[in-house]
This record gives structure tokens, sequence and C-alpha cells, in this order.
């Protein structure tokens, strides 16, 4: 990665947690402004701090997904992203978050949607899991972090989470619970979040149902797929995500840690079939690098 990757990541953690330790929970909601605007502005049509009202939002999921451009999918995506920050706060290592932003925008750089603004946040929670919103919105949780054994196995989570905005599918997923009726009896109303900003009650009520059920188990599989072809452009190990899903494969769902990946993702066995069959023999020639410690490369 470049040296003015590594300065921009470092910019960007910067400034998220010293907005993390100031006073005051609107701390939060600035941070995660700063985040999506650092290193390219925010198309002008994009308005960061306000609310779309209920009726905008749900006129906006119900016209298909071509009428929603990439400046109404970037609002969406920060409303979802404050749902997430609302539930749990931006973890405090600067160092770490510097890292992630820099490893998450090196792989963004050979997707298919390298302009997005994208934002690579690490959550101060203790489970396992990664998350991600329309628009750029990248979060994993400091219990990944402390779980993953290497760095491709790291950038192969952030490529699978990549691959899921690249391919807007939390934009179907959305479109398709407010159709179902979750929001019939939140129309109009706005409620004002522990972030310190105004976000829907809409966007909060499928915000929470969206990452408490997951995507389509083919959505799943198809950010497998590509994350691993991604993850492989970009210079990582393409077995970084089976290994990773070797870990959940061993892991039991009554286990709090990795209760919540195991109930909104397909079965980790189901995912490594699926994985060996589309990959064959023909990523192996990208194969066997020397792992990379996440303490390697913290401590630089």
């Amino acid at each position: 990665m470049t040296r003015s990757w590594r300065r921009l990541g470092r910019t960007v953690a910067a400034v998220a947690v010293a907005l993390l330790l100031a006073p005051g929970a609107q701390a939060q909601f600035g941070a995660l402004r700063l985040l999506g605007s650092i290193g390219r502005p925010a198309p002008a049509s994009v308005q960061p701090t306000g609310a779309a009202s209920g009726g905008d939002l749900l006129q906006l999921l119900s016209q298909s997904l071509d009428q929603i451009d990439e400046p109404k999918e970037i609002e969406i995506g920060r409303q979802l992203a404050a749902v997430l920050l609302g539930s749990k706060p931006l973890h405090g290592d600067m160092a770490l978050q510097a890292y992630v932003n820099q490893l998450g925008r090196w792989i963004s750089l050979h997707s298919t949607r390298p302009n997005l603004p994208w934002s690579f946040v690490v959550i101060d929670d203790s489970g396992y899991n990664a998350f991600a919103a329309p628009g750029g919105y990248v979060f994993v949780t400091k219990g990944l972090i402390d779980r993953v054994r290497d760095e491709a196995e790291l950038a192969a989570i952030l490529a699978h989470e990549i691959t899921h905005v690249t391919s807007r599918h939390h934009l179907v997923a959305l479109r398709a619970k407010a159709q179902a009726g979750v929001l019939t009896q939140l129309v109009g109303s706005q409620l004002r979040n522990n972030l310190g900003g105004w976000v829907s009650a809409q966007m909060l009520s499928l915000g929470r149902n969206l990452y408490s059920s997951g995507l389509n188990q083919q959505d799943e599989f198809d950010a497998d797929r590509n994350g691993v072809e991604l993850a492989t452009r970009a210079g990582f190990d393409p077995y970084g995500l089976a290994a990773a899903l070797q870990q959940l494969r061993t892991a039991t769902p009554d286990d709090p840690l990795f209760a919540l990946s195991l109930s909104t993702h397909p079965p980790a066995q189901q995912r490594l079939d699926r994985i060996e069959v589309a990959m064959g023999s023909r990523l192996d020639g990208f194969a066997g690098k020397p792992p990379v410690p996440l303490a390697l490369r913290l401590a630089r």
C-alpha cells in the first residue's frame, strides 16, 4: 500500500478517535460524518446530518433500484451506519482504526466501485461480526479483529463486506422489508438518537430488523465468491476467507460471541463447500503467501 494511503488512514483514525474521546455523545455522530467525508467530498445532493422524512423514505424504497442514485444510496447508508454506531461505539485504538481503514480502502480500490466514499471502522464489541451499509460503510467488531489469525483473513472479510456494498445487497433487502410492511406503523416520525443526530424512525426500525435477520442467503454466497476474487486482486491469499470460515464452522450457536454471525449467515460448511466449487484450482497460483500477523502491521 502506498504512503499516501497510510497517511490518510492515520488522519481518519485520529479524527475519529479524537471525536470519540471528546465530551458528549454527539462526538460519535461527528466521527461518522468525517469518516465518510475525509479523502473525497460527498456529493452535493447528499445532506450529511439530515434524516429523510418517513414519506420520502417509504417512497424511495418503493422505487426500483435504478431510481435510487448514488447520492441517495450514500444517504441511506449514513442513516444505517448511525443505527450501527447507536448500538456500539467506535473502538478507541487509533492505530487499529488507521490500519483497518487503510486496509479496507486499499481493497476497495480494486472493487467495481472504487469511487464511493469508503469508510472502514472498528466498533467496540467483543462479538465476532462484520457489517456493511450502502454507500461504502463497513464495520468490523474488535472481537473479530482479536480472532482473525492473519491479514489475509481480515482482508477476505472486508472484501466480503465490500462486495455486499458494490452489489447493493442491503438496498435490495431494505426494499423487500419496506414492501413487506415493516414501516407501516412509523410513517412520518423521526427520532433523535444517542449519536446526537436525527435518524428517521423508519430507518431505525429497518436497520435493526435488517442486521438482526441478515441478508438473503444467496447474497451471502455471492459475497463469498466475489469477495474471494476481490481479495485476490488486491494481492491477498485467496484462501483467507476459507481460513476464517473454519473458525465459524467450529463455533456453537449458543456461544454469545458467535451467535449473531451464525444466525445471520448460512452454515459455515455450506459456505466452504460453495467456495471450493467456485474456486476450483483457478486461484492456486496466488496462494501460499507467507502469513502476516496483524500485530506486525500494528507495530509499524
